[in-house]
């Protein structure tokens, strides 16, 4: 470990520097070539150090933005962690709004969050255990100016020192083994969820990172559970403490980033299944996995195609940010042969293949189907009041 935080440290000389500034919009076809001439002039290990941090820059675009990642530092791990800007921006705000002055972040890895929440005007105590990633949530501090807001300590997360931080955020580490394969199990996070419920409880404000897949029923009843997409992927779940009110908002919530709609639980039933109409509602993945689909229902006046199913319909056309709305054309039984003489007729080439409470894979679907042609159209396979069906549609149009 010394040893990488040498060869780290090193790339924050001037001539680390220059090398990096050299590699910054570098083609990786020619990597070979350009990596064979800077060897001329630099140390190998140097140069090795600066092509794999340009490479990680390259990748963390799409996570930072091409500004802030053209200047940051990140190790593999680091950066397959972080959290995308949207959301860190979406989770620092949530903490100013609650009144939040300083801020323990306990598993700050390279310092995403750190560095939102210092951008939304709080001090951060920054905590990894690591002392490579310590390093390069320093240096991302320093590279964006906010080294005055963020203090990075290098230590055990459960033995931190919580003086004078009113808030706290924890991101426990979800990855383990040699391989770094998820950890679905919420007790082998590092640290455990139970502890890191603890430490939020005895906080006056608190948020808890955790997986999207966290079943409902682990989540503490005091607790809010706000389930985050970002382009319509999910990204996480966060359990938050305290607050303004006391205990006494809602309690589920669901998120979508960039455009910022928030979608609140209710406690709604789910509304009663009934025919496909001519518009069919794909709730967001967020409101999905929050459980809010009657919620997303009642927005546009919608019923479910089937009680077991998170599509919802309707017959008329309602703009809403929770779901993806698509004029349906055709409500059929499944059946392969007459999906590829309706995509033949049609001279469907671009075929869109979605799917809930199917055993068909879209790929082999698509490679059976054949579509050829101008037109497209997108196919779902579902069920119907427990009946096989396809419904195919296009995007509606407000």
């Amino acid at each position: 470990m010394p040893e990488d935080v040498a060869a780290f440290a090193a790339l924050l000389t001037p001539e680390g520097a220059t090398l990096l500034h050299a590699l910054r919009d570098h083609d990786p076809a020619d990597e070979l070539a350009v990596v064979t001439r800077l060897r001329r002039t630099h140390p190998p290990s140097l140069v090795t150090a600066a092509v794999a941090q340009a490479r990680l820059r390259q990748r963390a675009v799409a996570k930072f933005g091409a500004a802030d990642a053209a200047r940051m530092y990140f190790t593999p791990n680091g950066l397959e962690q972080a959290t995308r800007t949207a959301v860190a921006e979406h989770r620092a705000a949530r903490f100013a709004a609650r009144g939040a002055g300083r801020v323990a972040d306990l598993g700050c890895g390279v310092g995403g969050d750190a560095l939102a929440l210092a951008r939304a005007g709080l001090s951060v105590r920054a905590v990894d255990r690591d002392p490579l990633t310590c390093a390069v949530a320093r240096a991302n501090a320093a590279v964006l100016g906010l080294d005055g807001l963020i203090e990075v300590r290098c230590g055990d997360v459960a033995a931190a020192d919580l003086t004078g931080c009113d808030a706290v955020f924890v991101d426990p580490a979800r990855r383990g083994g040699r391989r770094g394969g998820r950890i679905f199990d919420p007790e082998a996070y590092s640290p455990p969820l139970s502890w890191a419920i603890d430490t939020a409880r005895a906080a006056q404000h608190a948020a808890l990172k955790v997986a999207p897949g966290i079943p409902h029923d682990v989540v503490p009843e005091e607790a809010e559970a706000e389930w985050i997409s970002c382009a319509g992927d999910v990204k996480e779940a966060v359990l938050w403490f305290g607050g303004p009110a006391g205990g006494d908002g809602p309690r589920v919530r669901a998120t979508l980033l960039p455009q910022g709609a928030t979608l609140h639980g209710a406690g709604l039933p789910d509304p009663e299944p009934g025919p496909v109409g001519r518009y069919l509602y794909e709730p967001d993945g967020a409101v999905i996995r929050a459980h809010l689909v009657a919620e997303a229902a009642a927005a546009v006046g919608g019923r479910l195609i089937d009680p077991t199913i998170a599509y919802v319909t309707a017959d008329a056309l309602t703009p809403t940010p929770f779901a993806t709305a698509y004029e349906i054309t055709d409500v059929l039984p499944f059946h392969l042969k007459r999906l590829r003489a309706l995509v033949r007729e049609r001279r469907i080439g671009t075929l869109t293949v979605k799917k809930r409470g199917s055993a068909v894979e879209p790929e082999e679907l698509r490679r059976k189907v054949k579509p050829r042609g101008p037109g497209s159209a997108t196919v779902f396979l579902t069920r119907v009041a427990g009946a096989p069906t396809m419904l195919l549609g296009r995007p509606a149009s407000a």
